[in-house]
């Protein structure tokens, strides 16, 4: 009923029990409910992340559930604020494009600079081929999303090996969740056997190749690449975009690494988790941020709660603060 707001069947349910039988412990929600206790915890984090729960002054160590007068309004008013929120990016969006293509159409050479969009796999591969065909010293990129497709490894072989026959320095950053795929691995082996060189992080920003520090192609939407590419030019854009790509590369490990963990015995990918949790970021959310699967991605979470000694996320969260985990 309340789906549409957050708030799943599970959730709702454990809501609906709170709210009559507020002396019970999760033992007890979840034999009234049929639900395990691991179900019955999850909802709990979820409700929580909904502020439908707050801790209980009664019983302390406990949560108590918002008042639906209360809750649901708050819910209504993050729903507002989240569509609010998606017009204004959308018109800064708007308002970005309009300036990029008024600043960067010509500068003051006279040559043509700017942007262009390109619609569909096709048109975004022949640009592929046409700028790796120009490029002359360097090819940089970024490639999110995990394990990379066989037709997309298919697709950038023959680009890259004629990239590194006539001696383009190719670098090239993957998620550090690509060590887990034997294909990918193997791609990236081929590639620094040629001459090019792989590093893994555990998060990148968005997909982008750069040309020669003279052309970069990015998604249109980081989220759906398929929606389109743009291409950029001009000294400025260009400034940037190699600045990022070389304070990714620093921080990236070499592919044949081991990957240490921290201080406090966390590695690069178990502190990103945190970090994209922390910031409020689904479980979905945050596996396609790390280019793993929804599983795996829980199996992490589940280990790190294991390890803080947390019964819920609600509570890993307050304990990975007071550890340090994420400072």
């Amino acid at each position: 009923m309340l789906a549409s707001l957050g708030l799943d069947v599970g959730a709702e349910s454990v809501y609906r029990t709170m709210l009559t039988q507020q002396d019970w412990g999760v033992a007890e929600i979840a034999r009234h409910l049929s639900l395990s206790e691991a179900d019955v915890r999850e909802a709990l984090d979820r409700l929580a992340e909904l502020n439908l729960l707050r801790r209980s002054l009664q019983a302390p160590g406990g949560l108590r559930p918002v008042s639906p007068n209360l809750g649901l309004q708050l819910l209504l008013q993050r729903q507002q604020a989240e569509l609010l929120a998606q017009q204004k990016q959308f018109a800064e969006s708007q308002a970005a494009i309009s300036t990029l293509l008024a600043e960067y159409s010509e500068l003051r050479t006279g040559e043509r600079h700017g942007v262009e969009y390109l619609q569909g796999i096709d048109a975004i591969q022949a640009r592929l081929e046409e700028l790796a065909h120009r490029s002359t010293s360097e090819c940089l990129s970024f490639m999110p999303g995990g394990a990379q497709s066989a037709a997309s490894l298919e697709a950038s072989r023959p680009l890259d090996a004629d990239l590194m026959r006539r001696g383009v320095r190719l670098l090239t950053v993957y998620l550090d969740s690509v060590r887990n795929d034997n294909p990918t691995v193997e791609y990236a082996h081929w590639l620094h056997e040629n001459g090019g060189d792989v590093r893994t992080a555990p998060a990148l920003p968005l997909r982008m190749v750069l040309f020669d520090r003279e052309v970069a192609l990015l998604p249109v939407d980081p989220d759906n690449t398929r929606k389109g590419a743009v291409q950029l030019t001009g000294p400025g854009l260009m400034t940037a975009l190699v600045a990022l790509f070389d304070q990714v590369w620093e921080c990236a490990a070499p592919l044949g690494s081991v990957r240490d963990r921290d201080d406090v015995g966390l590695t690069a990918q178990e502190r990103e988790l945190l970090r994209q949790l922390t910031q409020g970021a689904t479980d979905e959310i945050a596996a396609k941020k790390l280019g793993i699967g929804l599983r795996t991605e829980r199996r992490i979470v589940s280990d790190l709660m294991g390890r803080l000694g947390a019964r819920s996320r609600f509570e890993a969260g307050v304990l990975a603060t007071k550890a340090g985990w994420t400072d």
